[in-house]
């Protein structure tokens, strides 16, 4: 194994090689991991910008599994172009403190040009089509009385905000029906206010880092002051849960360091809100 991949498990709570397998579902290559027989509900993981190659990725959805409760699925929303691994070290490495500000600062320099090139294949138009048709062929094939739950992690986080829209839902037997049931969002980038959280009809945890360098704690108040205007407005708003981090680094569910004693506590409290978040809602 590369030294790159090791230190993207070390970046992690868990150990080992991931316990799922990948797939074709619902036109997607997708990792799938948990009870495929009778699973209490099915939960959805739209994951940081390195997507199914990064190792945390798949063992956070087998932590997920882990208790026998849950179908998992992690599908390649990216549809085999994630950013490449190499990148994860430059823009989230694991021990912060070990990258000095020259190496930070020429391989975010060196890396930039293809990440801009990701960025112009990834727009939000084709991106949030490729999510939402991919939930809505689940959501077809799910029972009636069964639940799906969803998990955004940075990138992801946005999305899986977006599932919960009232635009977004959908039409089943005569039922209009919101494509996912419950969403938790740690750490989303690039949320657009109040566009992506002004007509939710599902419950949102939200985790924000209080030091993150790629999502401004702002956010948090941004998207609360929406809310709060549309709930003054007479609307119905489905409860709506902020949890902050410290230090929160970006990226601090994921790629935290844990031999760091404040970035393991981020890692395993991201853990437990997202399967707190779940049990309370499917």
């Amino acid at each position: 194994m590369s030294p790159s991949h090791e230190e993207c498990i070390k970046g992690t709570i868990h150990q080992g090689q991931p316990h799922g397998k990948e797939e074709v579902l619902h036109g997607l290559n997708t990792y799938v991991v948990g009870n495929r027989t009778n699973p209490r509900g099915t939960i959805v993981i739209y994951s940081d910008i390195f997507g199914l190659p990064l190792p945390n990725n798949k063992l956070i959805a087998d932590a997920y599994a882990k208790s026998g409760e849950w179908l998992v699925l992690l599908p390649d929303f990216f549809r085999g172009d994630p950013v490449p691994l190499k990148v994860a070290d430059v823009l989230l490495p694991v021990d912060a403190s070990k990258q000095s500000t020259f190496a930070k600062y020429t391989g975010m320099l060196a890396s930039a040009p293809s990440f801009a090139m990701w960025m112009t294949r990834h727009t939000q138009g084709p991106t949030n089509k490729v999510c939402v048709d991919y939930l809505r062929e689940l959501r077809r094939a799910t029972p009636k009385n069964q639940k799906i739950g969803m998990v955004g992690f940075c990138w992801g986080g946005k999305y899986a905000v977006r599932a919960g829209k009232e635009s977004n839902m959908i039409e089943i037997n005569g039922v209009k029906v919101p494509l996912v049931d419950a969403v938790v969002a740690l750490h989303p980038s690039h949320l657009a206010i109040p566009e992506d959280v002004q007509d939710l009809v599902v419950p949102v945890s939200y985790g924000w880092g209080l030091e993150d360098q790629g999502v401004s704690f702002e956010t948090k108040a941004k998207v609360e002051e929406t809310h709060a205007k549309v709930s003054k407005e007479g609307r119905k708003v489905p409860e709506m849960v902020h949890k902050v981090y410290k230090p929160g680094r970006h990226g601090f569910a994921v790629r935290g360091n844990p031999d760091d004693p404040q970035e393991r506590a981020c890692l395993v409290d991201s853990e437990k809100q997202a399967l707190e978040w779940m049990a309370r809602w499917l």
